[in-house]
């Protein structure tokens, strides 16, 4: 028997930062949202857990067995092990979820296939803030620490979205020690475009600082002529929202032409 899950990206399509916590965390407001595209997760049963990591950023990850995956497993007990083959497609240390997004699928897959836990969410938040959202891979809007969570109203639901990265790991911690502590306001109300168009993401310009290729990249994408252009996450990877798949294949060609070295990924929302 072989089991499949695809670790669908996240995207923040807006992240305000609210305040500075006092356990060290950060008060957040974010609009998550995922596109049809991702990691490739395989599964066999076996005697027990392992993980074979393969795919193009696959080195980058330091130590693959003591990533979200194997401690994914860890935290949903089965009568069986699984031999897991992760492809990994995504960049690491990208504002992508791309950890997270690999914990929810393990998690989705072993619920689909041995029985939902009615904790599952609990115990997904234990392994990271982004966890929950990316089990369920729909858009939402996240608040605290992102892990509570309500469902979006999705208008946006099957748009053509352009991910670019310009191959620069950028760590989250640092970007939220960077940040000014200012509260620039609110997460908008409204439909999922009213809230991307009207909201914004706090941590761009600390990442920009950090890694100038950013604004470049933003620029980049701006003269694209897209819907929206922002960075997800805490960076480095920015998205373009389109029209049409005729208009994503326009912004990969002038990326490819201006920035032949930046990693690009096209697909649809959720």
């Amino acid at each position: 028997m072989l089991l499949t899950e695809t670790a669908f990206a996240k995207i923040n399509l807006a992240l305000h930062v609210r305040h500075r916590r006092d356990d060290g965390y950060h008060e957040l407001e974010t609009l998550f949202a995922f596109l049809d595209v991702g990691d490739r997760i395989t599964a066999r049963p076996a005697k027990e857990d392992s993980l074979q990591v393969l795919g193009e950023f696959a080195r980058a990850l330091d130590d693959p067995f003591d990533n979200l995956v194997m401690r994914a497993l860890g935290a949903m007990p089965r009568s069986e092990g699984l031999a897991v083959t992760l492809e990994k497609n995504l960049p690491v240390a990208a504002g992508l979820g791309g950890g997270s997004a690999d914990a929810g699928a393990i998690f989705r897959l072993v619920a689909h296939h041995y029985g939902t836990r009615e904790d599952i969410m609990e115990r997904a938040a234990k392994l990271g803030a982004d966890v929950p959202a990316c089990v369920a891979s729909i858009a939402q809007v996240g608040r605290g620490t992102g892990t509570q969570l309500r469902r979006a109203n999705n208008d946006w639901e099957g748009m053509p979205v352009l991910l670019v990265n310009p191959r620069v790991p950028l760590a989250t911690g640092p970007v939220f020690a960077a940040w000014n502590g200012k509260d620039r306001g609110p997460l908008p109300q409204g439909k999922v475009s009213d809230i991307a168009r009207a909201g914004r993401n706090d941590l761009e310009t600390p990442a920009i600082a950090l890694v100038p290729e950013i604004g470049e990249l933003l620029a980049t994408l701006g003269g694209t002529n897209p819907l929206l252009a922002r960075m997800s996450g805490s960076g480095a990877t920015c998205f373009a929202i389109f029209h049409t798949q005729e208009a994503v294949r326009g912004a990969m060609d002038r990326v490819a032409r201006l920035h032949p070295s930046w990693w690009q990924m096209p697909g649809r929302l959720r």
